[in-house]
């Protein structure tokens, strides 16, 4: 397959209010994501946490 880091904005790791991405998550912890943007000129996806949740309920 192919690899692609993606990334996941501050806001869409949870609804609660958060200082740093390291008071929920750990360096090298497997998340399931959603991809919520895909900019192929830039090469970048845009990741959420929170909608993996939502998708759930």
């Amino acid at each position: 397959g192919v690899h692609q880091d993606g990334l996941v904005h501050i806001s869409e790791i949870t609804d609660k209010y958060i200082r740093h991405p390291s008071d929920v998550l750990k360096v090298g912890q497997p998340v399931k994501a959603v991809i919520i943007s895909l900019d192929k000129g830039k090469q970048r996806i845009g990741l959420s946490l929170k909608q993996v949740r939502k998708q759930a309920n």
